[in-house]
């Protein structure tokens, strides 16, 4: 690692005023990425500012319609929450499957969304359901959120907050993971709220998206049968040493046809 300047601030303001006086300063949650990151050297910022004493941004609560998850929160605080369970069981299910112990017991919901990675597992539940991303200076609708590989709609200095995740009348997820890391090779999350239902995809691509023709589909006849021939287009999906674009593709209806299966 490179020398950096080291920060553990208690409150929002003070983790703001940190970064912002910083001249590289890196915000830190639970450490999964920035940290491997740092002993390979592939980043040396001038600080690290540390948002793991920070009370406010952790917690999960219900707010109306809605399940209000703390950035800081941890995935196995998300997979084991009773509020959780009973609203949105496929958000703490998604939440159970991340990584491994370890990670679930480190890693956080804030810190995972705001890296973006193509294979996250939450992406997808923050655009199927609809989620609102809450930052120190303003909301995000989930749609708007993800931008691309690594990238969101964050702005230099801002720190995600909290998520809100309306609940659904019905949802799943479910993906197919690579077996040494767990992360989606193609994960798929449905949502069914009234007529209307949404079909988000991680893993598949370079960041998450949505299957219009499935969610047509599917607000039609909420059935597994009802998108068996629909097909998604491998020209733009990520292909690596795991699977191959046409493959994926491929997982893409079979685990959006499980997804509906399970949602019920």
């Amino acid at each position: 690692m490179y020398d950096f300047a080291y920060h553990k601030p208690a409150s929002l303001a003070d983790a703001a005023k940190a970064l912002k006086s910083a001249e590289d300063g890196k915000l830190m949650a639970g450490g999964m990425t920035l940290i491997p990151t740092l002993k390979q050297r592939l980043a040396h910022p001038s600080d690290v500012i540390d948002l793991g004493q920070i009370a406010e941004l952790k917690g999960i609560k219900r707010e109306g319609n809605a399940i209000v998850i703390g950035a800081m929160t941890r995935h196995a605080d998300v997979a084991a929450s009773d509020i959780v369970r009973g609203a949105i069981p496929a958000l703490a299910h998604l939440a159970d499957g991340i990584g491994d112990p370890q990670v679930r017991n480190r890693g956080t919901i804030g810190g995972s969304i705001a890296n973006a990675d193509p294979a996250a597992d939450y992406p997808s539940a923050v655009v199927a359901l609809g989620a609102t991303v809450r930052t120190d200076r303003r909301t995000i609708a989930g749609d708007d959120f993800f931008k691309g590989l690594f990238e969101t709609a964050l702005e230099e200095g801002e720190i995600v907050t909290a998520i809100s995740f309306p609940i659904p009348e019905k949802a799943a997820y479910v993906k197919f993971p690579n077996p040494a890391s767990r992360y989606a090779i193609v994960g798929v999350f449905v949502a069914k709220t009234g007529g209307t239902v949404r079909v988000a995809v991680t893993g598949a691509g370079p960041s998450v998206f949505r299957v219009p023709a499935m969610e047509q589909a599917l607000a039609k006849s909420f059935s597994p049968n009802a998108i068996k021939d629909i097909r998604v287009k491998p020209d733009d999906l990520n292909s690596d040493i795991h699977a191959s674009a046409e493959y994926r593709a491929h997982l893409v209806t079979v685990m959006a046809r499980r997804a509906v299966a399970a949602a019920g």
